[in-house]
């Protein structure tokens, strides 16, 4: 078992990256930062400071999503915390529910969500990827990158697709029996694609 912090960025950009800095000091495993841009600081400077801060802890947003941010911008911001941290950077992306509803907008849609997921997979493992039927790619990222990606998730439909296409589920509550029963649509959409479903993490 892992263990992670999560940050809602409402607080001064210095103490925030203090407190990651903190929580690696006593062992944290993970870093993770809210992406709700109205609401929040932007978590990009934030992270980069906090890559720059850290030296062991993996760090993430918790979560972005396809509609706000464009998914090329997301896959080139990440890809450059990758160098900045050395490997250590980790996607967390859901649909958007508090970044779009503060602008009067619904959350994406599902098959959004996973056009976006394969982009960004590709494009930050240095492989070219299609954008709206343009073939693109970015030549700088390292070879060997990796950015492992974790979807925020919650009905079955959302669980089933996390089990097909993403390395970790973010699950934000603790009761025993709600999780085993997300987990039973995650392990399914697992299965469905030929995957161990016991590779993908769970938050």
């Amino acid at each position: 078992m892992d263990f992670g912090i999560t940050l809602k960025l409402d607080m001064a950009p210095e103490r925030a990256v203090a407190l990651m800095k903190q929580a690696e000091t006593v062992g944290f495993d993970y870093g993770w930062v809210f992406d709700s841009h109205v609401l929040w600081l932007e978590p990009y400077p934030l992270l980069a400071l906090m890559a720059q801060a850290t030296k062991r802890m993996r760090l993430g947003t918790c979560v972005t999503n396809p509609a706000t941010r464009d998914p090329s911008v997301t896959a080139s911001a990440l890809a450059t915390l990758n160098i900045l941290s050395e490997g250590r950077m980790v996607l967390g992306i859901g649909r958007g529910d508090s970044a779009r509803r503060v602008l009067g907008k619904k959350p994406t849609t599902l098959a959004t969500l996973e056009q976006a997921v394969h982009l960004i997979h590709e494009l930050t493992e240095g492989r070219p990827a299609n954008y709206a039927g343009e073939q693109i790619q970015m030549p700088w990222v390292r070879e060997g990158s990796h950015l492992p990606i974790w979807i925020a998730g919650y009905g079955p439909k959302a669980l089933n697709l996390t089990g097909r296409i993403a390395d970790g589920v973010i699950l934000q509550f603790a009761d025993p029996d709600l999780i085993a029963w997300c987990l039973g649509f995650l392990h399914e959409g697992a299965r469905q694609v030929g995957r161990d479903p016991k590779e993908i993490k769970v938050m």
